[in-house]
């Protein structure tokens, strides 16, 4: 190094360049590293004042959860542990195996990176060559190796292209196996329901299943790239330039200590100063799921937002969510535009220099030999050539490796926006799987106003310890209580006994429990406390208000959730399910969408009333043992509804209804009735008198119902005529009394 810079000294003025050179530069790092700290603290500022703006919003949009689940939500993904035992669990599940369609890409992919590494020292050191024939104008040489470059150019470029066909191909098969494993936890013991509606975890399942999944396994496959090859060529191509140098003869370990050093420097720098992008890449990922979250409320309830008018409300909320994934998108530009500056500047320019004084240290310091003995400074050329060549393809094999440094070096942003979408791939299977062995963690509600009809609320978490026994033709309850998921307690105890061939009608006010007793027979919500005993949910058959309509056929629609296949195995045809719509009325719907197989937006071509009767068609298709119908035909005739029951009960199928019509009570034997203040009773249903009490209460609140009005114009005669009435006076005395 003394020689060299010797040498350099030798030029007029060199060394006030050389100190000037050395003295801007450091006062460059120093200015750099100092205004990039200024721009790390100013972006944390607006991240955590935009952190508290979406919070704000979401506060206004959603309910007030509680302090505890809050601070256990507070902990940032980040390359710690926890990462790295989340991502061994997730490859565990993508590549299970030795001998899997994934474990053979991802071998094809690391051949393909050795052979483009090997690929590289060889068009380095042919590089060399050419220089050199070049300046021996030796030109029967020069088109020799052009041949060799133009023949190496053909496997070159086509590794190239298969190098980035199969990281594709790697992280589409990851992703489906992932989207495989995910969506069998998804679908499996209703877990799409409960991670929604008993779980709080994870606010859009939706976002997970999709664009965090491929997100993720994108991320996997190109960190393979940027990590595996540079890794085989920094090795494989310092062991290089090793032999080349002690083939001339000289000393590698200046250059190797200058390399160390340049490296650890950019290293410590890259790594002290490097913003959270973890943290930064997740919180993008939730609101960007937030603000599908938003859209999809308006698809799904555009009807009623056009009736009440609410376009402007819906509009600002999608305005602010918006509003602040942008936010949360700039930050992230902003803070990668300084770090991908300071990166620049010390991975190209501070590590150019380094690479010329690396590569020009052996030619400036020693005296080469070939492999006869003689120096290659007795050439004819003076040893220009070959120095030329060894400098052409050492700095060729420099920039090679120093660019394999550079992308490890700058993949750690990458691997920490990995740990971003790992953290919430691995949160959202966690969830699926608690959820589906009935462990849920919810944010209860803090609100003044509590469930319509709640007595009490449970404070802290649910533990669930009742039980649930299958039975054959009977529904036992013993001291089960009904509990919403957010801890209201609607219900404290109840206990009653009924057996397949009667008929119950349950009535009470709203939000008493009708419902959510429905929910729990099917098995939707948690037995909390208690023993239910029911039939297994193929025997019981839940037909709501609104029933949905799939995506499919006619035929579709009536088998509901069965396939063509299970019609086959019923033994039924196409003539037996005209049979069913011919019972609920709906045949001539056959002829008129064009037969069983049309394929139609069935929720918006048929009717309310066709809905409804769809519903019951599946009933009759099904035929279970009991059958759950909450309020499931208030859109249809007096006439047709009452045939539709008749027809039910004479198929032998136990009615369990939720109605507020007089015209059923006919058809049930018994009636629980809920009071809407955790009362209850269960009786036998005497419809007739029944009938009788309810047209006696018709009957006297219609009487009722004109004495405010015939007051009122009472009140107005008497200021017409400027007298008092006796009646007034009298009623007004008596509430005065009474109060």
């Amino acid at each position: 190094m003394s020689k060299l810079l010797r040498i350099g000294s030798e030029h007029v003025g060199c060394k006030g360049k050389l100190a000037g050179g050395a003295v801007a530069a450091l006062v460059t790092v120093y200015g750099v590293s100092k205004i990039y700290s200024h721009m790390i603290t100013r972006s944390t500022r607006n991240e955590k004042q935009s952190h508290r703006n979406i919070s704000g919003r979401r506060d206004a949009t959603q309910d007030q959860t509680s302090e505890e689940s809050g601070k256990s939500k507070a902990v940032s993904p980040g390359v710690n542990r926890e990462f790295f035992l989340q991502l061994k669990k997730l490859i565990k599940l993508l590549i299970p195996g030795l001998w899997t369609k994934e474990f053979a890409i991802l071998t094809l992919h690391t051949a393909a990176l050795v052979s483009r590494t090997f690929l590289s020292i060889y068009v380095a050191k042919l590089d060399g060559r050419i220089v050199k024939s070049i300046v021996q104008r030796d030109v029967h040489q020069f088109l020799w190796q052009l041949s060799h470059w133009i023949f190496i150019a053909v496997p070159a470029t086509f590794v190239n292209s298969l190098i980035r066909y199969l990281e594709c191909q790697l992280a589409l098969v990851l992703r489906s196996r992932l989207v495989e494993y995910a969506y069998k936890l998804y679908f499996e013991n209703q877990t799409f329901y409960r991670v929604s509606n008993l779980d709080g975890r994870l606010t859009n399942a939706d976002q997970c299943l999709t664009d965090d999944i491929t997100m993720f396994t994108q991320a996997l496959a190109h960190l393979h790239s940027h990590l595996s090859k540079p890794l085989l060529d920094v090795t494989l191509m310092s062991i290089t330039l090793w032999r080349l140098a002690r083939s001339r003869g000289a000393s590698s370990r200046i250059p190797t200590v200058v390399a160390m050093v340049v490296i650890v420097i950019t290293f410590k720098l890259l790594r002290s100063l490097s913003p959270r992008f973890g943290k930064l890449v997740a919180e993008e990922a939730n609101r960007k799921g937030y603000l599908r979250y938003i859209h999809s409320r308006v698809i799904a309830n555009a009807e009623e937002i056009a009736f009440y008018g609410g376009h402007k409300v819906e509009l600002n909320l999608i305005r602010r969510s918006y509003k602040a994934l942008s936010e949360q998108m700039n930050l992230i530009y902003w803070k990668r535009l300084w770090y991908i500056m300071l990166e620049q500047f010390l991975m190209k320019y501070v590590w150019s220099s380094s690479g010329m004084v690396m590569v020009a240290f052996p030619i400036m310091t020693t005296r080469a030999r070939k492999s006869d003995g003689s120096l290659v400074d007795e050439d004819a050329d003076g040893g220009v050539s070959d120095r030329t060549q060894y400098f052409t393809t050492s700095r060729n094999l420099l920039i090679n490796a120093a660019d394999a440094i550079e992308r490890m070096i700058s993949s750690y942003k990458e691997v920490t926006e990995l740990a971003g979408y790992t953290s919430r791939v691995s949160e959202m299977l966690d969830v699926f799987v608690e959820v589906s062995h009935g462990k849920y963690e919810r944010n209860v509600v803090i609100s003044a106003q509590r469930h319509k009809g709640a007595q009490n609320k449970i404070e802290g978490p649910l533990e669930i310890r009742g039980k649930v026994i299958d039975t054959e033709s009977s529904i036992i309850i013993e001291d089960m209580p009904i509990i919403t998921p957010n801890g209201d307690v609607v219900v404290p105890s109840l206990s009653f006994k009924f057996h397949a061939g009667k008929h119950l009608l349950i009535t009470g006010p709203n939000g008493c429990g009708k419902s959510s007793l429905f929910r729990i027979f099917s098995g939707l919500w948690p037995v909390y406390k208690g023993k239910l005993h029911k039939p297994p949910p193929s025997q019981m058959f839940y037909i709501p208000q609104r029933p949905y309509m799939s995506i499919g056929s006619l035929r579709d629609q009536v088998i509901y959730p069965d396939s063509l296949e299970d019609v086959r195995n019923k033994n039924l045809t196409d003539q037996d399910l005209e049979h069913i719509l011919g019972i609920v009325h709906l045949q001539q719907i056959v002829h008129r969408e064009g037969g069983w197989d049309a394929v139609q937006d069935w929720k918006d071509v048929l009717s309310g009333g066709e809905k409804q009767r769809m519903g019951m068609a599946r009933l009759f298709y099904h035929k279970p043992q009991f059958a759950l119908l909450d309020e499931c035909t208030s859109a249809v005739s007096i006439d047709a509804e009452s045939r539709i029951y008749q027809a039910a009960k004479d198929a032998g199928i136990t009615l369990l209804t939720i109605t507020h019509r007089p015209s059923l009570w006919k058809f049930h034997t018994h009636l629980l009735q809920f009071d809407g203040e955790g009362g209850w009773r269960l009786e036998e249903l005497d419809t007739a008198t029944r009938l009788s009490f309810n047209e006696e209460k018709q009957r006297l609140e219609t009487q009722l119902a004109g004495i405010p009005k015939m007051q009122h114009r009472l009140r107005e005669l008497c200021s017409i005529l400027g007298e008092d009435s006796v009646l007034l006076r009298r009623n007004e005395e008596f509430a005065e009394s009474s109060d």
